[in-house]
């Protein structure tokens, strides 16, 4: 492999947990190659798979890591967060107005001045124009309409969703660890 095709910034880990999936697919669990290296001296991690390419210290020779796995079995959060990130990957990052997915923002769907709350049953992804358009009005007042109804999602909801997502680099290594919805694999 030539080492400027792949420059080793560009030798990320993908990080599995102790059950050997991933700790998250959006983002996708990726560690920079110096942290893949550290967690591998320090005991913490097992090597699955590596690259072509080394790096060399004055007493050592080490393959970069491209998938490892954690020898101690970390436990997903059983909720997650309410982050702005998360309404939009619940939402597949697409306005519940109208289904544009750019100049995105967040949407009370009951507006603050009329008690609404920053909630997750509440707020609900709108592109920049829909949510304008909605101003502090409510839905009927409004005319607009919501493609699907704010809800708090599951973990694993979340991740589910994030399959959909594939990030634009896949090393090869990664393949039998990763599983992305199948009308993207066709």
């Amino acid at each position: 492999m030539n080492a400027m095709l792949h420059p080793v910034e560009a030798c990320p880990a993908l990080v599995l947990n102790a059950d050997y999936r991933p700790l998250s697919y959006f983002p996708l669990s990726l560690w920079s190659w110096q942290d893949a290296i550290k967690a591998v001296f320090l005991g913490r991690v097992n090597i699955l798979s590596e690259y072509e390419r080394t790096v060399r210290s004055p007493s050592a020779e080490i393959r970069l890591p491209s998938v490892v796995c954690l020898k101690t079995y970390v436990q997903p959060a059983k909720h997650p967060a309410f982050t702005r990130f998360n309404v939009f990957l619940r939402d597949r990052f697409a306005c519940q107005y109208c289904g544009r997915s750019d100049d995105l923002t967040f949407d009370h769907v009951v507006p603050r001045s009329r008690g609404g709350r920053t909630t997750w049953d509440n707020i609900t992804t709108a592109c920049s124009p829909c949510n304008l358009r909605k101003g502090g009005r409510m839905l009927k007042e409004s005319g607009l309409h919501l493609r699907s109804r704010p809800v708090v999602p599951t973990v694993a909801q979340l991740q589910d969703v994030g399959r959909s997502f594939p990030p634009n680099y896949l090393h090869h290594s990664w393949n039998d660890f990763l599983y992305w919805d199948a009308e993207l694999e066709a």
